[in-house]
């Protein structure tokens, strides 16, 4: 049973886990039952509209702890589509370039994951909040501007293929913050030489918290509408 604190344990400061739903903006979620509680909120990680899964929230003098939650280790599980690529590295934009990839087989596959395990260097999607020249490069990128971002250090602890039935490839990662599992993906792609985007996306574990022990948005309404 996921204990509910009470209305004084989130102005003193708690820590909540919502299991953010498909579409909607990480800040849609918080303000959502911000205005059932009577707490400041924020939280620990964005997670982009087109993924789902485990948001951590801290209300209360907890919101110091913010930046600490943030840089701990993380699970996703998802999928990615081979045989084409988009602009963002995931489906908030057309599929393009589409190439075969039927003769690529499992062992391919899941040998070509090794390149990207352990300590690598990887360059955010130009579609992501990275600040550049003062600006978000998404910002730049919808402007129509060139942009050219840095490789960072980024290490994937875990790079796991779970199911294969291409063109979907299901997989599990673990990795440190500041990873984008959509530079990953496209990265996947290209390595196997047909190109890749993200089809999917679920983040599972942030630390020891685990979306298992998280309510839906509509959970805590409801928590929190029975408790006034």
């Amino acid at each position: 049973m996921i204990a509910i604190p009470t209305q004084e344990e989130l102005i003193e400061g708690a820590v909540i886990l919502i299991d953010k739903p498909l579409t909607w903006t990480s800040f849609d979620a918080i303000n959502k039952i911000k205005r059932l509680m009577k707490a400041k909120i924020g939280h620990c990680g964005t997670l982009d509209p087109l993924a789902t899964g485990l948001l951590i929230c801290c209300t209360g003098k907890m919101t110091k702890r913010i930046t600490e939650y943030q840089k701990q280790e993380k699970e996703y599980t998802g999928i990615i589509h081979l045989g084409a690529v988009t602009p963002t590295y995931d489906l908030e934009s057309k599929p393009e370039q589409e190439k075969p990839f039927e003769h690529l087989t499992d062992d391919e596959i899941i040998e070509a994951t090794k390149a990207f395990t352990g300590d690598i260097k990887q360059t955010p999607p130009i579609h992501s909040a990275v600040q550049k020249d003062g600006k978000r490069a998404y910002e730049l990128a919808r402007a129509g501007k060139e942009i050219k971002l840095e490789p960072r250090d980024v290490q994937i602890k875990t790079f796991e293929i779970t199911k294969i039935a291409l063109p979907e490839v299901h997989f599990r990662v673990v990795c440190s913050t500041g990873t984008y599992i959509r530079s990953l993906a496209n990265d996947f792609g290209a390595a196997l030489g047909c190109g890749g985007y993200l089809q999917a996306l679920r983040r599972t574990k942030i630390g020891d918290y685990n979306v298992d022990d998280a309510l839906t948005v509509e959970q805590w309404v409801a928590e929190l509408k029975a408790a006034e």
